[in-house]
């Protein structure tokens, strides 16, 4: 295990929450949205990442592992969306593959790319791979200005960024006309909530306009009090106060909403999860459900199973809701 990721024991708090709204266990519907992270190499180190990935790691998930990826989604009659995640995850060198057999399969393909990857020796042919496929490309975009994007991302990310864009927008992506899907996430850079997410877009459209650059929407995600997030927290004495603030913001409305209960997201080695911060924490699925793709006979097997929840859920349901596909209302 890596020695940066928190085990944890899964707690009662969010539990009670949920029956003190009236709420029932969460338990998992269809399985439509499989997440798939291929790893943790990335040409980026952000403040915030949760994976903590960066160009020094060395996990990535092999090909025999995407093949079993691959078999599990053609085997699976609920999919709908494969969404591949890292680190950059079109450095793992099965990336294409398996955006190719997701496409095959006729499931939507979504790409979370940093931008900055867009730039890398040898990934000069990216953007027109994507564009070709019809990949959905789900950008990381912390902020419209540059001072707040580079504190976060690290120097000169926010002029390699707006050049990223550039070569989507001039592959079509962003134009309403193309069927090419651009959408920007915007991760608060600290203890806070996201703002509302249709004002924020507005003001990202607006400012990013002014240089050229267009897309389609933007995702508000709230930051997880796990990772490398939760170290930088704990370092400046604000994780309390931040978990507080997470639990005291509990909405009840956001949590029908939730991505959990139509998705599974695996792990690098194959193991399986109930979200992509679960699988972070090692907070692996119900034995009884298969904890890996070697135990299933497609991801069907895994609908109406009950979910793993613990204390950083309330980063899921606080305010607006949160989740890998922005706000939740």
């Amino acid at each position: 295990m890596d020695s940066t990721a928190l085990r944890i024991v899964p707690s009662l708090r969010f539990e009670a929450a949920l029956e003190g709204a009236g709420l029932p266990r969460l338990t998992a519907g269809t399985i439509t949205w499989l997440q798939v992270n291929v790893g943790r190499v990335c040409n980026q180190a952000c403040h915030h990442c949760h994976v903590d990935a960066g160009p020094k790691r060395a996990e990535s998930m092999s090909a025999a592992t995407v093949d079993r990826v691959i078999a599990l989604m053609a085997a699976s009659s609920g999919l709908e969306l494969l969404d591949i995640t890292g680190g950059a995850p079109e450095l793992n060198p099965n990336f294409r593959h398996l955006v190719q057999a997701g496409r095959a399969l006729g499931l939507r393909v979504l790409d979370r790319c940093n931008l900055t990857i867009l730039l890398e020796p040898g990934q000069e042919d990216l953007v027109d791979f994507l564009a070709a496929h019809r990949v959905e490309v789900v950008a990381s975009m912390p902020c419209y200005l540059e001072e707040n994007v580079d504190r976060q991302r690290g120097r000169g990310v926010y002029d390699r960024s707006l050049e990223g864009l550039r070569r989507l927008n001039a592959a079509g992506y962003g134009d309403p006309d193309s069927g090419l899907t651009l959408d920007l996430v915007y991760n608060p850079g600290g203890p806070f909530l996201p703002p509302a997410q249709g004002a924020l877009e507005a003001d990202y459209k607006a400012r990013l306009g002014d240089v050229g650059v267009r897309f389609d929407s933007l995702l508000t995600i709230t930051n997880m009090p796990i990772a490398r997030f939760r170290h930088d927290l704990q370092r400046s004495r604000r994780l309390e106060a931040y978990e507080e603030l997470l639990e005291r913001s509990f909405n009840p409305a956001a949590v029908p909403g939730l991505m959990c209960r139509s998705l599974v997201s695996v792990g690098w080695e194959g193991g399986l999860f109930d979200c992509d911060f679960n699988q972070m924490l090692e907070l692996r699925l119900d034995r009884s459900t298969g904890r890996s793709l070697w135990d299933i006979e497609s991801f069907d097997d895994l609908s109406g199973r009950p979910i793993a929840t613990a204390d950083h859920c309330f980063g899921c349901t606080a305010g607006c809701g949160s989740s890998c596909g922005g706000a939740l209302g």
